[in-house]
């Protein structure tokens, strides 16, 4: 008898348990693969997140910012998200013209950014400068500015991504227009013969990259840290450029109709705290928004410090966009 009422609290016990498990909030969060993926900062965020919450975060992962933007406007008001990480400042007009996103009610001071911000409705995670990176055991003498990267007929090869679907994709068509102006489009055309391929999104990119596919890779000045940090590899450069470097702030955002906007809230509040932005130089290897209590890691010391941050407004990237994009698939579809 004894015996058997042992089982049966045991087994309410377990019963109370699942239940509860079961009626947890599920927070269901938007981002690109590389974030969420086994190399990215998701899994550490995730676990902290949960820590404070009572709740389940589902990351739901797109191939890269375009893409990410891409399924919103598709999906328009019937999207899963609760909030969005890993768009970014090139396409927050266009994002914000989906009307989909709510007022994050976040305090924005103390941002450690190149630029002053102030938005009400996205919060910048991390940021970074684009750059080429290489291998400097097997390219010596890397261009010194785009515009000898571009003009030199027996230059490095280069892999890319495509600006309709990749934020480094973008950031790359955006500098080109930046020093090149009118001329962009002639630019893409001498630089064409040495392009091996555009790639969908960075991660592609950078592994064909790392296989010997390319001399030089479009991404970030910080990812020569990655390879310091978790490789004990200092071979791999980002090529410092004269005319300066485009600027990359990543934001984050939550939507209007989200099942769960005061946990959605949390999580916004949560993005600029110290668990997710630790997270940030050794997890996404960008710069964090608000600097960690214990500092960056001394890798991120070394890395290259472009001499002007070059950026165009959200609005004039909206507006241009297409015509830019039109200018480049002329030039290099021929």
């Amino acid at each position: 008898m004894l015996r058997r009422l042992l089982l049966t609290l045991v087994s309410l016990g377990l019963a109370t348990g699942l239940a509860q498990a079961q009626t947890k909030p599920t927070l269901t969060v938007y981002t690109y693969s590389s974030f969420s993926g086994k190399y990215g900062p998701g899994k550490t965020v995730k676990e902290r997140f949960e820590a404070t919450c009572g709740c389940e975060l589902t990351w739901v992962s797109a191939e890269d910012a375009g893409s990410l933007l891409g399924r919103l406007r598709l999906e328009g008001e019937n999207t899963k998200a609760d909030a969005v990480v890993g768009l970014d400042m090139n396409l927050v007009a266009e994002a914000k013209a989906l009307n989909l996103f709510a007022p994050h009610g976040v305090d924005e001071k103390d941002l450690a950014l190149p630029i002053r911000w102030s938005d009400n409705t996205f919060i910048p995670f991390d940021w970074g400068y684009y750059a080429f990176v290489y291998d400097s055991n097997k390219l010596a003498n890397p261009p010194k500015s785009l515009k000898e990267l571009v003009d030199n007929p027996n230059g490095p090869k280069v892999v890319l991504q495509d600006p309709r679907t990749s934020a480094p994709g973008l950031g790359l068509l955006l500098w080109m227009q930046k020093v090149y102006g009118d001329k962009a489009g002639e630019a893409w055309g001498k630089l064409k013969p040495r392009i091996v391929t555009f790639t969908k999104g960075w991660s592609e990119a950078y592994g064909l990259f790392l296989k010997g596919e390319a001399d030089m890779v479009m991404s970030y000045t910080t990812s020569p840290a990655y390879h310091v940090i978790a490789e004990k590899k200092d071979n791999y450069k980002a090529a410092a450029f004269a005319e300066g470097h485009y600027l990359h702030v990543e934001l984050a955002g939550m939507t209007r109709t989200t099942k769960q906007p005061e946990l959605a809230k949390k999580f916004m509040a949560f993005i600029l705290s110290e668990p997710f932005q630790s997270a940030m130089p050794e997890g996404n290897w960008m710069m964090p928004a608000k600097p960690p209590a214990a500092g960056l890691p001394a890798a991120f010391k070394d890395l290259v410090q472009p001499s002007q941050a070059l950026l165009f407004s959200p609005e004039d990237v909206q507006q241009n966009r297409r015509a830019f994009t039109d200018a480049w698939l002329n030039a290099t579809a021929r």
